[in-house]
């Protein structure tokens, strides 16, 4: 396999082949992972903020919803550019940049929380967002490029569980700093007391963000030398390609757009199920219990995701990864029509589970494009982290559809989001693999 990382680096000898990864490269690739968990767990905090803003502010669910199309719009505007200073100033330098970026949008969350202004919170999530592009644009690629290729499904498998673990925690501390008495009524505004709260709360929390991402930052930092040593020899190339190069690359490329697509369905019906989990649990219908605790149990279809890329490592050692890919968007379809055409409490429970399908699907994605694309894996991977622009897209059209229905009817556009996603693996199945160790259809994903 011809394995490079995003900045268009080949394998060094040891790392494609020989008896296993070196210890240099093992730490390499725990440092890697702690940016997978960072970046999970901030984004996990847009499910509480969605149900919190909505009634800070007094919005409607598409209103509402504006948050995380706010944060994952940055994606569509800025994973290009990041594959473009990715090529230009390789990993670790481009990941100590993301981190300051992160920084800088904690700090406007901040002063937006201070001023109870919508619109900053919008910005800084944007912001925020922006750096967390840059990261997944750097550390994707990186993280399957440390070890070897025939192993990139499951090494890249393994660090979204801890990023998984991020996510698990996000929304049960997001909930208990901003749902705290927080009950949303239909034409009813918070309590001064309880909105205050709510405020002091994301204030708090973002704070103490930007305090532990100044830390891993200086992490990073410190071991800046024995990441770069474990990393694949950089190749020589020649100028470097622009961003209108890299995208009209990747679009020259069937299976770069097809993956693309892929991503943007997956990322919009996940976060469209996140984001509004808690007000369809708190819903009288449903559940019917207060939102605080709603937002809370959000961990458990984070936690499923947790358990299922846990339990993903293992199963790609043995199943096809195209295979399980259509088995578990299978399953995730056939809970969001349960829940759609039966619900109350059972519906509401089943949904929870749907995160235990969701886990693998990102990073098998992810892999199984980069194996089939005929574009360069900088290329590549700059479009795929584009394509999670669906994050911004999906869940205003969830938001609308609730909005004029209910929260469990509106299980019908992620439904259709996984079907689709069964057609992606059932094709990569049967395409042809560029650029993997392994034969193609083979078991050891």
């Amino acid at each position: 396999m011809d394995a490079k990382d995003a900045s268009g680096i080949a394998p060094a000898a040891g790392l494609a082949g020989g008896p296993g990864p070196s210890a240099t490269t093992q730490f390499a690739f725990a440092s890697v992972t702690t940016l997978f968990f960072a970046w999970g767990f901030i984004t996990s905090l847009i499910d509480p903020l969605v149900a919190a803003v909505k009634g800070i502010f007094s919005l409607s669910d598409f209103e509402a919803q504006l948050s995380a199309s706010a944060f994952f719009i940055a994606y569509g505007v800025m994973s290009l550019p990041a594959a473009a200073l990715l090529a230009r100033r390789r990993s670790v330098a481009t990941v100590l940049i993301a981190l300051v970026t992160m920084i800088a949008g904690c700090m406007l969350m901040l002063v937006a929380a201070n001023l109870a202004v919508y619109a900053l919170v919008l910005l800084g999530l944007f912001i925020l967002a922006s750096g967390i592009t840059i990261l997944q644009v750097a550390a994707n690629p990186l993280a399957a490029a440390l070890g070897k290729p025939e192993r990139s499904h499951l090494r890249l498998t393994l660090s979204q569980a801890f990023n998984s673990l991020g996510t698990f925690i996000g929304p049960y501390l997001g909930a208990l700093l901003f749902l705290k008495g927080v009950e949303i009524k239909e034409g009813e505004q918070l309590d001064a007391g309880v909105r205050e709260a709510a405020l002091i709360g994301i204030d708090a929390a973002f704070l103490w963000i930007a305090v532990l991402i100044a830390a891993l930052a200086l992490f990073i930092w410190w071991a800046r030398g024995l990441i770069t040593r474990a990393m694949p020899a950089p190749a020589q190339t020649g100028a470097q390609p622009s961003i209108v190069a890299l995208l009209a690359e990747a679009a020259s490329s069937r299976w770069a757009l097809l993956g693309g697509a892929a991503i943007f369905i997956y990322v919009g019906a996940e976060v469209a199920i996140g984001t509004q989990m808690a007000l369809f649990l708190n819903s009288e219908d449903v559940l019917g219990i207060p939102l605080e605790q709603a937002g809370k149990m959000v961990s458990l279809y984070w936690g499923g995701a947790m358990v299922g890329r846990l339990a993903g490592s293992a199963l790609l050692t043995r199943v096809p990864a195209t295979a399980l890919l259509a088995i578990f968007a299978g399953a995730a379809c056939a809970i969001c029509l349960f829940v759609a055409g039966v619900g109350g409490s059972a519906a509401g429970y089943a949904a929870l589970g749907i995160g235990l399908f969701n886990s693998i699907m990102f990073p098998v994605i992810f892999t199984l494009t980069l194996e089939r694309s005929s574009a360069s894996e900088a290329a590549t991977s700059g479009f795929l982290c584009f394509a999670i622009v669906g994050g911004a897209a999906v869940p205003l059209l969830v938001g609308l559809v609730s909005g004029a229905t209910s929260y469990a009817t509106a299980f019908v556009v992620p439904a259709a989001c996984y079907v689709l996603l069964v057609g992606f693996g059932l094709a990569a199945r049967r395409a042809t693999v560029l650029r993997s160790g392994a034969a193609p259809g083979a078991a050891g994903h």
